[in-house]
């Protein structure tokens, strides 16, 4: 499975550490940036190629980091076909839904309010999430109108 990977500065090293977990478990990485660490750097010029990556790469997933999450999520979902799902440490349902119930293809992290080990086992939640259709299908057509 390829999985798209972008941040800012704010999640540059959460980025970096759940990269080498996922490539440690034998996930295709294709990481967007930063490729290092800049705090004057602006997210969208990062969460951009990666949300237009798996907008043409159906089969793909992406996983994005900044500060809160909430504006690399509005980033991302300015592209047709991305449905990204913000997690910030709240209750682990919301990824649980995002996937079974939205079908979400990126998700992103508010690096600021969870450690490593919570954002691998959410990551983790996530990834093996399954979409349940039924009457979920068609809201999700309607959004990739």
């Amino acid at each position: 499975m390829r999985i798209h990977l972008a941040t800012d500065h704010a999640g540059f090293d959460l980025k970096e550490t759940v990269k080498t977990y996922l490539q440690d478990h034998g996930y295709d990485i294709l990481d967007h940036g930063a490729h290092e660490f800049n705090k004057l750097d602006d997210y969208p010029d990062y969460i951009f190629p990666a949300a237009y990556a798996v907008s043409e790469e159906p089969e793909s997933f992406g996983i994005i980091f900044g500060g809160s999450g909430q504006g690399e999520a509005m980033t991302a979902n300015r592209v047709k076909g991305v449905r990204a799902a913000v997690y910030y440490n709240g209750p682990e349902e919301i990824v649980k839904l995002s996937r079974s119930h939205n079908n979400a293809n990126i998700l992103s992290i508010g690096s600021r309010f969870l450690d490593e080990k919570k954002a691998i086992h959410i990551i983790e939640l996530w990834l093996n999430g399954a979409f349940e259709g039924g009457r979920h299908d068609s809201r999700i057509r309607k959004l990739d109108r």
